[in-house]
């Protein structure tokens, strides 16, 4: 595995407008390696394309349907964690559990973690956990 996939940078690949150069880096990292997400990734996913209510009911399914094409591996082990571990962190940096979720599991497997969202990159430094960061192009 190469990092953990957080669905803030995932939902940019679903929500053009909110397209930037990080996520476009981790979306082509893909095809070098697999990621992980914890077990709720794809209920966080399916929530952000219908509920922000920016992209057509086709469009939606058209999204879920990409995602579920890429090398993007659901670890099992997160859901037995939840009223433990990851409501430890989520109690100790402020964050929901959902982002904890991705917290625990990038300690778990020692890898950094792929996300656009700010409490979660100082909740990562703070546990010694990187940010995943694009590799520099040669």
């Amino acid at each position: 595995m190469n990092f953990v996939l957080d669905a803030s940078v995932a939902a940019a690949w679903c929500l053009g407008d909110e397209d930037d150069d990080y996520s476009v880096a981790a979306l082509r990292s893909l095809s070098g390696g697999g990621v992980v997400v914890p077990h709720l990734w794809g209920l966080e996913m399916a929530n952000v394309a219908e509920r922000r209510g920016r992209i057509s009911g086709e469009d939606v399914n058209q999204a879920c349907a990409n995602l579920l094409s890429l090398p993007i591996a659901v670890d099992p082990v997160a859901r037995d964690r939840a009223l433990s571990t990851v409501l430890q962190l989520a109690r100790a940096h402020g964050l929901t559990p959902y982002d904890a979720a991705y917290l625990e599991l990038a300690m778990r497997y020692d890898l950094p973690v792929a996300t656009r969202d700010g409490a979660l990159v100082i909740a990562a430094e703070s546990e010694g956990v990187a940010r995943w960061k694009p590799e520099e192009a040669p």
